[in-house]
């Protein structure tokens, strides 16, 4: 697989160059991957292109390719034919089954227009059949104009073509014909209906003289027409972005920026809007251009800071060989024993010693850490102790945790560190997934432990505080809220006394 490039831009029309040229200004390592397809490639001008009124679009294309390498941005000829997930990155295969990866996709492919099936249409398309009113209104003013009407909307763009010509005919057989009250409307303005399907266009060479029914010729110059229109994102598919009808059909959903569902996927152009013309295009690639930047910014940023949650338990477990002492924690044990097993995730887990003792007495028990030190030591834990089938270890940050079982208990013996952590946020996520009769059991130290004796300056959270922040409801009681002493040894081995604050929160059945 090729080296990793920062964005590779898939399209290389107007929006896509438009967005590596955003991209090659900041200085990222962009590729524009490109079949030469562009939608547009039948016309030979374009118009309502401030600067650029009446060029080639060819021409435009050629220019922009040239402006956007002046910026480093590489190009190549290719059809992607997928996009996977590498992580957090993207691995895109073309159909000669070559790879590349990527950290972020821009996604500026268009559509085709899928015409009716009349003969003489596909071969005028372009020319003197058109799809874009603003686009050639101007040429064809006060002509003989035609409307092929195949989708509701077409009946706006029939109000639309009348502001260029006197002369619109409308053929609605393909929407089934219009009610009266529109048809009153249209016919207001000298707009004439013709219901009956069209079954041929004509003319010498790609030009139009005549649009055939099955009842009549009508002399046209230009007609305007549109089927459906079939966006180039198929190669998406294994990534599964979320996707939205509307009356032009169905797309990709994509916010103001063109960013899709998928983190690190963006969607532009007509690709995702068929109704955007060229300057649409090129404004929507360089505001994604400059919106993909940022998104790599955070992520540069993000990779250089510390992770003071993860170094911090990493630094804490990797001091030593093992820092378990073989048991559970003493006041756990007093508050659950005796009590049904069920499933329980017990939340901070450490070396998986509280896990261990429940999956002992039936319960089918998984421990969460961020570190991945002390989780690996569980698992080696629970397989000497043959566990393996009830207790079970995950490496993850809390912050991202999101239950995926109904709970019979949570437990939690290590929310008293000082490390950042929305306490409060990851235990409201835990009890929506508690069952009626389930409980939430929590212990944290009123007085810091000894390991954390350098940390006595810190901001310790208090336990009573975030409990009673979490507003759980009035489906909830607090079943016990107490402090105990306890007999512990400071790493030294000396006998200590521990100060536990504990609450247990029941769901009532």
């Amino acid at each position: 697989m090729e080296n990793t490039w920062d964005v590779i831009v898939v399209g290389g029309g107007s929006a896509g160059l438009s967005t590596a040229l955003m991209l090659g200004r900041s200085r990222r390592r962009a590729l524009v991957l490109d079949e030469g397809m562009p939608r547009n490639r039948f016309a030979d001008h374009m118009h309502g292109v401030l600067g650029h009124e009446g060029k080639d679009p060819a021409q435009l294309l050629r220019e922009g390719r040239e402006e956007v390498a002046a910026y480093g941005v590489e190009f190549a000829e290719a059809r992607v034919e997928r996009v996977d997930r590498d992580g957090r990155d993207f691995v895109l295969t073309d159909t000669e089954g070559k790879r590349r990866g990527t950290r972020a996709v821009v996604v500026a492919t268009g559509l085709t227009d899928v015409l009716p099936e009349i003969p003489g249409l596909a071969e005028r398309w372009g020319t003197s059949v058109l799809h874009c009113p603003y686009c050639h209104g101007w040429e064809f003013g006060d002509r003989r104009l035609g409307l092929l009407a195949t989708a509701p909307h077409d009946i706006m763009r029939a109000e639309l073509l009348r502001q260029w010509s006197e002369d619109l005919t409308v053929f609605t057989s393909g929407i089934g014909g219009v009610d009266p009250v529109t048809q009153a409307r249209l016919e207001s303005r000298g707009v004439r209906l013709v219901p009956e399907p069209v079954v041929g266009v004509d003319g010498p060479g790609q030009d139009l003289t005549e649009v055939r029914t099955e009842k009549g010729v009508y002399p046209i110059d230009a007609l305007f027409a549109g089927g459906a229109f079939r966006p180039h994102d198929d190669f998406l598919e294994s990534l599964g972005p979320e996707r939205a009808d509307g009356p032009m059909g169905n797309f990709l959903s994509v916010d103001e920026f063109g960013a899709t569902s998928v983190p690190g996927l963006w969607a532009i152009g007509n690709v995702v809007n068929p109704a955007l013309t060229v300057p649409g295009t090129m404004g929507a690639g360089s505001t994604t251009g400059g919106m993909v930047n940022m998104y790599l910014v955070g992520q540069d940023f993000d990779d250089a800071a510390p992770e003071p949650a993860k170094d911090f338990w990493e630094n804490r477990y990797r001091s030593q060989d093992r820092i378990w002492s073989g048991n559970a924690n003493a006041t756990l044990v007093d508050l659950l024993d005796g009590i049904e097993p069920g499933r329980a995730v017990d939340l901070g887990c450490g070396e998986g010693g509280d896990v261990l003792w429940l999956a002992a007495r039936g319960w089918k028990a998984t421990g969460i850490d961020i570190s991945e030190t002390a989780v690996d030591r569980a698992r080696r834990a629970a397989r000497e102790a043959q566990l393996e089938d009830r207790a079970a270890f995950v490496a993850e940050d809390l912050e991202q945790w999101t239950p995926s079982e109904d709970l019979d208990l949570v437990t939690g013996s290590f929310f008293q560190s000082p490390v950042a952590l929305d306490r409060v946020a990851v235990l409201r996520r835990a009890s929506r997934a508690v069952v009626r009769g389930g409980r939430i059991c929590l212990l944290s130290h009123a007085a810091p432990s000894p390991w954390a004796e350098h940390h006595h300056d810190a901001d310790f959270p208090d336990l009573g505080e975030e409990v009673r922040a979490l507003d759980l409801g009035p489906e909830w009681e607090t079943e016990v809220q107490e402090v105990r002493k306890r007999e512990a040894a400071d790493p030294e081995g000396n006998p200590a006394v521990l100060e536990d604050a504990v609450v247990v929160l029941r769901k009532k059945a």
